[in-house]
């Protein structure tokens, strides 16, 4: 695999695959280069969209040459322990990160965006609201990974636009100020769903 250059660094892209269709899917990957899509759910299934299932997604993403590589157990924003919720069902994610399993999984996939043009995908449309930007991104970006997310539409947003963003909202939001910690869990209380039983885990 070719080393994709920076000069500025490493560079992470984020996707969501929402209800999208697969061809339009791979559109946005192609237009953005990426040719290793790298899947952060901890369910890898879709009961809406089956063609984003794991099983689907590996066959059919080499075929239009992009790499698939299920990281979900370590990358995953739905952890199996109990430790990892609060209680009321938010994830807290400062508890993730420091987990073993996310650390080594963090170190593997910095190896691989080394290597090669990388999108690391949840099912979530809109990063402001999904692990795969409040976790992950943010534990790369502070590693000094530039992070750039893949939005619906095919506009690619930086992640200090959004920071900007925020940071403006809380400005106009002097009434309602964030509880000191509230900003590294989850923004919705999270249900661990068990995968169907007729789904394979390979």
């Amino acid at each position: 695999m070719k080393r994709q250059a920076s000069e500025k660094g490493l560079v992470i892209f984020t996707v969501g695959h929402s209800n999208h269709g697969l061809a339009r899917f791979v559109e946005l990957l192609d237009a953005h280069g990426i040719k290793l899509v790298v899947d952060v759910r901890s369910q890898p299934y879709s009961k809406y969209t089956p063609h984003f299932n794991r099983r689907e997604l590996e066959l059919v993403l080499p075929e239009r040459g992009i790499d698939y590589l299920f990281m979900g157990q370590a990358l995953g924003g739905m952890p199996e322990g109990e430790e990892f919720y609060d209680r009321s069902g938010h994830v807290d994610y400062g508890k993730i990160a420091g987990s073993r399993a996310f650390r080594d999984g963090i170190a593997a996939l910095m190896e691989k965006i080394k290597q090669v043009r990388t999108a690391i995908m949840c099912g979530e449309d809109d990063p402001r609201c999904c692990h795969r930007r409040l976790l992950v991104g943010r534990v790369l970006s502070d590693s000094g990974v530039e992070v750039r997310h893949i939005l619906g539409d095919g506009v690619v947003t930086c992640e200090d636009e959004l920071k900007r963003e925020e940071a403006e909202r809380d400005r106009q939001m002097t009434l309602f100020p964030k509880e000191e910690g509230q900003e590294w869990k989850s923004t919705r209380s999270a249900s661990r769903k068990k995968a169907p039983k007729n789904f394979s885990k390979r």
